[in-house]
């Protein structure tokens, strides 16, 4: 039984380890990657600086 929960454990891992490395690989967007958007504000941001 504790074989079959190790190895539970262990897919798991493997699985979210594999999924992570995916979207890093597959990632199309710009931008840190922390979600916050930073590079997609940056030529708006430069567009208020060039009219001021």
């Amino acid at each position: 039984m504790q074989d079959v929960l190790i190895l539970c454990f262990f897919l798991a891992a493997a699985g979210y380890l594999s999924w992570r490395g995916y979207k890093a690989m597959t990632r199309r967007e710009a931008g840190c990657g922390k979600g916050c958007g930073c590079a997609s504000d940056k030529p708006q941001a430069q567009a208020l600086g060039a009219r001021r």
